[in-house]
């Protein structure tokens, strides 16, 4: 077991069951042009956290341990999408988006466009796990927790954007199937101002999981 100097207080974790889960780095939420930033959102921290996360999986897959990518997307027909008589249709921001702008349509996190791609800084490799959603939750409607099962795994590191939307809402699923959540804290970014990501870390180390620095993380596994 490998002791992790986390908050709220430190925890023991097996490398052997860990993953880490990059969630949503696509250029939708972390480039000029994608969908954030069409919607007018702050996506200034997105280069330093891209950053961050190339530093973790530098060390991750050195260390052989599992990497899983969750990839936010819908079909060209949007059939994945829910309708209009799911909430996800009405809430989803590139729905909204695309329903709201004619000029939009068929291009915000549609499969196999620009905006859906991952960013070519965290592209997945050979043996990465990729996973296509079209929820916040990377665990609903999709194979994640059997895949997960199926590797043996345990304890999930979580990165990726945004912070308070889909990384938050897979953490909190995965907390509910007894997996060991742990956020990279500054591997994140929010969807909104500052105090979103002070309330995802306020909910994580309250009732959820831990979270860590990149560093603590790096070095520990670098070094065990």
């Amino acid at each position: 077991m490998l002791k992790l100097n986390a908050k709220p207080e430190p925890v023991e974790i097996d490398l052997a069951k860990s993953a880490v889960v990059v969630v949503d780095m696509q250029n939708a939420f972390a480039s000029k042009n994608g969908m954030l930033d069409i919607a007018g959102v702050d996506i200034s921290g997105a280069r330093a956290v891209i950053r961050s996360i190339s530093g973790v999986l530098e060390a991750t897959r050195r260390a052989g341990v599992p990497v899983v990518y969750l990839q936010m997307g819908f079909k060209p027909d949007l059939s994945n999408s829910g309708g209009p008589s799911a909430p996800n249709w009405h809430k989803e921001l590139a729905l909204r988006l695309m329903a709201c702008r004619p000029e939009l349509k068929g291009t915000l996190l549609i499969e196999g466009t620009w905006d859906f791609a991952i960013v070519d800084e965290l592209k997945p490799q050979a043996g990465d796990l990729v996973i296509v959603k079209s929820r916040y939750s990377g665990f609903a409607n999709t194979p994640l927790d059997a895949e997960l099962k199926a590797r043996g795994i345990r304890y999930l590191f979580f990165t990726g954007i945004a912070t308070n939307v889909c990384v938050e809402t897979t953490l909190r699923h995965a907390f509910v199937l007894d997996y060991w959540p742990i956020l990279i804290s500054d591997a994140v970014m929010p969807a909104g101002p500052p105090a979103m990501q002070e309330a995802t870390l306020f909910n994580v180390e309250s009732y959820f999981g831990w979270t860590i620095p990149a560093s603590e993380f790096t070095e520990k596994i670098t070094t065990s």
